[in-house]
């Protein structure tokens, strides 16, 4: 299996976390787990077809999509020699480009022709045939460059970053100080520009967080509870096990899958 990410020109950074692709050559179907990881996608399959089980049955995934904000995992199997290339953007991203409400795309993944956006299906003629990683990044790159003119952050940008800043561990009270509005605003904003509530989203953020400290070489269990905020060893347990479904004793942070290539920042 082939992972690589692509970093976006650095004007792009405040909408755009990366590029990735992702080619695999086997024809054996492979079942992968995908957990949560803070950000929404837009992605475009121009190998065999994907299917995924989100709300307990298997769908093929459509070529083009938008995968919205997921709070707990899912699977992804491919059918045959899976590739893909996507634009995985900031939090906050989608909404602030193109208008959309996020709440909508919570735990799903959407067809981009029927979303209707003509900003994100004009990209796959563009990138598809897929050549090289150099190739897209300039096509992407200027894409977004002309695309993003203008647009500037809000509210929730600064309470997406406070977050971000404390690895998750912060108050909404704090968010909504830092935000310079008050708490139901803040929770209204998160609901539309992000998919979440501002305190699940934190949840998230602190999860994530436990892989950059397994990297980090944090190499007791006690140490990464006290480091990651939470109560006790049970509390992050139970964290842990809502987002992988799997004890953290028994999970393999070092496997080669693709929750892994996402969450393991170094």
């Amino acid at each position: 299996m082939y992972f690589q990410k692509i970093a976006p020109h650095q004007a792009l950074s405040p909408f755009i976390d990366c590029y990735w692709i992702i080619e695999t050559n086997g024809e054996e179907p492979k079942v992968e787990k995908i957990i949560p990881d803070g950000f929404t996608e837009v992605i475009f399959h121009y190998g065999s077809d994907c299917r995924t089980k989100i709300s307990g049955t298997w769908q093929t995934q459509c070529k083009d999509l938008l995968a919205g904000q997921i709070k707990s995992y899912f699977y992804l199997e491919n059918t045959g020699s899976a590739a893909m290339i996507a634009i995985k953007f900031k939090p906050a991203a989608l909404t602030q480009l193109f208008g959309l409400d996020m709440s909508e795309f919570t735990d799903s993944i959407g067809n981009l022709d029927a979303i209707g956006i003509p900003e994100l299906t004009a990209i796959r003629p563009l990138l598809i045939p897929y050549k090289d990683e150099d190739a897209a990044k300039k096509i992407l790159d200027n894409y977004f460059l002309n695309l993003c003119k203008g647009i500037k952050e809000g509210p929730v940008n600064i309470a997406i970053d406070l977050i971000f800043k404390t690895n998750g561990i912060v108050s909404v009270n704090d968010m909504a100080e830092a935000a310079g509005i008050g708490e139901r605003q803040l929770e209204r904003l998160f609901k539309k520009y992000v998919g979440l509530s501002p305190k699940y989203y934190a949840r998230i953020i602190r999860f994530n967080y436990i892989f950059q400290l397994i990297n980090e070489g944090k190499t007791t269990w006690n140490d990464i509870v006290y480091q990651s905020g939470y109560y006790d060893q049970s509390h992050f347990i139970r964290n842990f096990k809502a987002f992988t479904g799997e004890d953290p004793s028994s999970y393999y942070f070092k496997e080669e899958n693709m929750a892994n290539f996402f969450l393991n920042k170094q």
